[in-house]
């Protein structure tokens, strides 16, 4: 499994946690050194807590969780 489809079944598992308070998140797209494009939508957009909910979720569980993954940038 190439490393943009492993990025996508994570970010499908958490996606609910978002939903669930009116978020969301899309894959935009994977640079091969392992920075990892993602795009905010609903109640994500203009949060004031996106930095840490990306940083220290988002980004922390799929640098656990996705070998090679090294950071993850927020496009708004």
């Amino acid at each position: 499994m190439d490393l943009t489809q492993q990025v996508q079944d994570v970010i499908d598992k958490i996606r609910p946690y978002l939903q669930r308070d009116g978020g969301d998140v899309a894959l935009d797209h994977v640079e091969p050194d392992g920075r990892v494009y993602l795009r905010v939508l609903g109640a994500c957009v203009g949060c004031g807590a996106i930095d840490y909910t990306y940083k220290e979720g988002v980004e922390a569980l799929l640098i656990d969780e996705v070998p090679g993954v090294k950071e993850v940038i927020v496009l708004e």
